[in-house]
């Protein structure tokens, strides 16, 4: 099992904007092919203008055939573009983690079709 583990932060005073882009153009598309992430936080206290995010995957190989199947979608495409255009991100971290060996069990994800 790989959990990809994202940390987004976002320009001050944009967080809302970019939820709501999210969730309408970017978030559709995203369950049709990695499924419910496990986890979609925002924080509260901290590092603020900050969202994490965690997706499942069997292992390294799924990870890659779904996200190559969502990139050529033009759903994502567009979102990416809108997401751009609006500029609300200024950092991204990207970090694959795999669960130890006394956590609980996580379920793969149920795919939206």
């Amino acid at each position: 099992m790989l959990i990809d583990h994202r940390t987004y932060t976002v320009r001050p005073g944009t967080l809302p904007a970019q939820l709501d882009l999210y969730a309408k153009l970017g978030y559709p598309v995203q369950l049709r092919y990695l499924g419910e992430p496990l986890y979609y936080l925002v924080a509260e206290s901290g590092e603020l203008n900050t969202l994490v995010h965690g997706w499942v995957y069997e292992n390294a190989a799924d990870r890659e055939a779904k996200r190559a199947k969502m990139a050529a979608d033009p759903d994502w495409k567009h979102y990416l573009a809108e997401s751009a255009k609006a500029g609300n991100v200024v950092s991204q971290r990207n970090v694959l983690m795999a669960p130890a060996p006394f956590a609980p069990p996580v379920s793969m994800p149920k795919i939206h079709r």
